[in-house]
């Protein structure tokens, strides 16, 4: 079903990503950097794009999901279902890397499971904002970076502009993604995805990390929830506004012919000439 797609797509996405950010954090950067993370969740993105695009459309983020219910390119009935299963795949996900990683999660925060310090690991699984961060900049952020994320995904389909070929969009997107995580996470991680963040949030609350998870920073939490979804609708009515409705339209009028080469253009063209000069010799003259 398209529910158990949906779980699959959001497995092989956090476990690409959590599993980098494992590695990254509890070997304290010997076995890879803050940039392995970033291209482990492109990689995910893609794989889950590439797995499950034909039949759930791999939205992987209930903003997207949003976005496109707003566009009228989704069905509104489809949107709860979606977003449980997306956040439900990536609770799933999170336990499985615990699973994978727990001696050296163990071993690097002494047993002590937190989210503030210099051995803290809730960061593995959810995002947190950096300690100079404000409320408003970190939602600034969120919508900034969702809003981006629309904006570059919905021209890939554009056949009235440059569309991508099908087969290289779960690629291209993956790049979008790397690029918004390698320049938009020093704030606040780059979640951009509510399920992304929640699902790994509830898990470590019911883990042993605690109601920390969600009580820390002034209960920041639903920051990368509310923001995301703000973010995807902004940045697709931007791109209503500023790129759909002045595309032309796709199909030439029926009375128009195609014109395919440089000599038909230019034979075309002369033509037209011949015809313009003869009507005004027709005007002047006769």
């Amino acid at each position: 079903s398209q529910n158990q797609c949906l779980i699959l797509e959001y497995l092989r996405l956090v476990l690409f990503g959590c599993s980098a950010a494992a590695q990254v954090k509890t070997s304290r950067e010997t076995k890879g950097q803050f940039l392995s993370v970033n291209m482990a969740f492109s990689v995910g993105v893609m794989s889950a794009m590439y797995l499950t695009k034909g039949i759930t459309g791999a939205h992987l983020n209930p903003a997207v999901t949003l976005s496109f219910c707003v566009l009228g390119q989704v069905p509104w009935g489809r949107l709860l279902p979606y977003c449980l299963s997306q956040l439900l795949g990536a609770y799933v996900a999170s336990g499985l890397v615990y699973l994978v990683y727990y001696d050296a999660i163990m071993a690097f925060s002494g047993g002590v499971l937190t989210v503030y310090g210099p051995n803290e690991t809730a960061s593995i699984f959810a995002t947190y904002p950096s300690e100079y961060m404000s409320l408003g900049g970190s939602f600034l952020d969120q919508v900034m970076g969702t809003g981006m994320l629309m904006l570059c995904i919905l021209c890939l389909g554009e056949k009235r502009n440059t569309p991508a070929p099908s087969e290289l969009i779960p690629a291209i997107v993956a790049v979008i993604v790397l690029g918004i995580s390698m320049s938009m996470s020093a704030n606040c991680g780059a979640a951009i995805n509510p399920a992304r963040d929640l699902g790994p949030r509830l898990f470590t609350l019911t883990a042993g990390w605690g109601t920390e998870v969600f009580t820390c920073y002034n209960y920041w939490f639903w920051v990368p929830l509310v923001a995301p979804l703000i973010g995807g609708v902004l940045g697709s009515c931007m791109y209503l506004i500023f790129i759909h409705w002045h595309l032309p339209d796709h199909d030439p009028p029926e009375n128009l012919p195609t014109i395919s080469t440089l000599s038909e253009k230019m034979e075309t063209f002369m033509f037209l000439i011949s015809e313009i000069c003869e009507k005004i010799h027709i005007l002047f003259f006769i």
